[in-house]
């Protein structure tokens, strides 16, 4: 969306990424964001890679309120992004949210640019008669006590309501729309109430795929505002969409299926015999002699070879993969099928000799190996520490 829209610097809202975040998203923007929950909240901003380069210093001061400050042909440049508390939202967490946004900006020196893209949750209103200095009279609807919010601070600061000061089409002033209900204001964001019916009714679309365009038809389901799978999600991630799944199996833009023949056969490798699965140890062994160029006559351990090739043992991977599974199951509650088949003692008695291996015999065994013991399955992430095994 933003190499189709020619945007170069963007600020999105209720991410719901937990945790502090720099990573590449494909097509030559980067992401800065932070949250503290992956339910609700969080805030970020993409950058085109040039100007990620120029990136000088990153404020995260909640899953609210976050900075960038770059420096582009030697001018100073710092992005704010926000996301105000909604209207139902007690006035203690409101005022929270402003004085944090106050600090940010107190902090920044005198001469630097400032822009903050920000979801404020509220109306300015229509108008701008008093306020003439920090907003046009192109608002939405009546002013409420959030948008008085936005009109007090922009007074503080010495800023203004850009977006006031353009008149748009009606169609331009909400950012999503279905059918005949508006979804929210493009100005201040506020959520609007569907009207009776359902936001849906009477709503067609289409969509779009490499063969061309589909005809219309009639949408049943729709997005649910505030959910994980928000506007930003759909413009942002779909253009730019490499795999799918669908019908529990990878689907890849490029039309090839390497990464679901790799998950299968790592699920399958489960499953193999020990000497199968050291027969596929040595397949794997002289591949990557053959992509390093290598051979018997050079005398290289097979553990310099991994190690040039960045690829661990493939029976520890399979090990963790077992493990991490046995994890997950102890986990459930007790009811569950799977933790109760794992305890299940058939009843009668078994034939004469050697009794066959059982999955927990496996399972003891890569426990006793790790240093783990079933009670360590309890914390997820002492967990997955303790039987990480896999690339190094």
């Amino acid at each position: 969306m933003m190499e189709r829209r020619k945007v170069d610097i963007l600020c999105v809202q209720e991410t719901r990424w937990k945790g502090s975040k720099a990573r590449s998203i494909g097509a030559g923007f980067k992401l800065f964001c932070y949250g503290v929950d992956s339910k609700r909240n969080g805030v970020g901003v993409v950058l085109k890679e040039e100007f990620g380069r120029n990136v000088l210093e990153v404020k995260r001061v909640s899953d609210r309120v976050m900075s960038l400050k770059l420096e582009i042909e030697g001018l100073m440049l710092n992005v704010v992004s926000g996301y105000a508390p909604q209207v139902g939202c007690e006035l203690e967490e409101k005022e929270r949210f402003w004085s944090e946004l106050d600090e940010v900006i107190k902090n920044i020196p005198t001469g630097e640019r400032v822009v903050i893209g920000a979801d404020f949750n509220g109306h300015v209103g229509e108008g701008n008669t008093g306020d003439e200095e920090v907003m046009g009279k192109f608002g939405v609807k009546e002013r409420n006590l959030e948008g008085q919010m936005v009109v007090d601070f922009a007074k503080r600061v010495d800023m203004a309501v850009v977006n006031t000061y353009f008149q748009k089409r009606e169609e331009h002033r909400v950012t999503y729309k279905s059918g005949e209900v508006k979804d929210r204001d493009r100005e201040e964001n506020q959520v609007v109430e569907a009207e009776k019916g359902g936001m849906y009714e009477r709503s067609r679309t289409v969509v779009r795929c490499a063969v061309g365009q589909t005809e219309e038809f009639k949408v049943e389901v729709g997005l649910h505002q505030g959910s994980a799978l928000s506007p930003f999600l759909f413009a942002m991630v779909m253009d730019q969409l490499s795999e799918f799944k669908y019908l529990a199996s990878t689907v890849q833009s490029n039309g090839e299926c390497g990464k679901e023949v790799k998950k299968r056969v790592q699920a399958g490798l489960e499953t193999v015999s020990l000497r199968k699965r050291q027969e596929l140890e040595v397949a794997e062994l002289k591949r990557m002699m053959f992509a390093l160029g290598v051979t018997r006559l050079d005398r290289i351990r097979n553990e310099y070879i991994r190690g040039t090739a960045h690829a661990g043992r493939l029976g520890d991977k399979v090990r963790e993969a077992r493990l991490r599974w046995f994890g997950h199951v102890q986990r459930r509650e007790s009811e569950y099928i799977g933790r109760r088949m794992l305890d299940m003692e058939l009843p009668g008695r078994r034939q004469r000799g050697r009794p066959k291996r059982r999955y927990m015999d496996i399972i003891n065994e890569d426990m006793k190996l790790v240093g783990a013991s079933v009670e360590d399955a309890e914390d997820r992430d002492r967990w997955r520490v303790m039987i990480r095994c896999g690339d190094p």
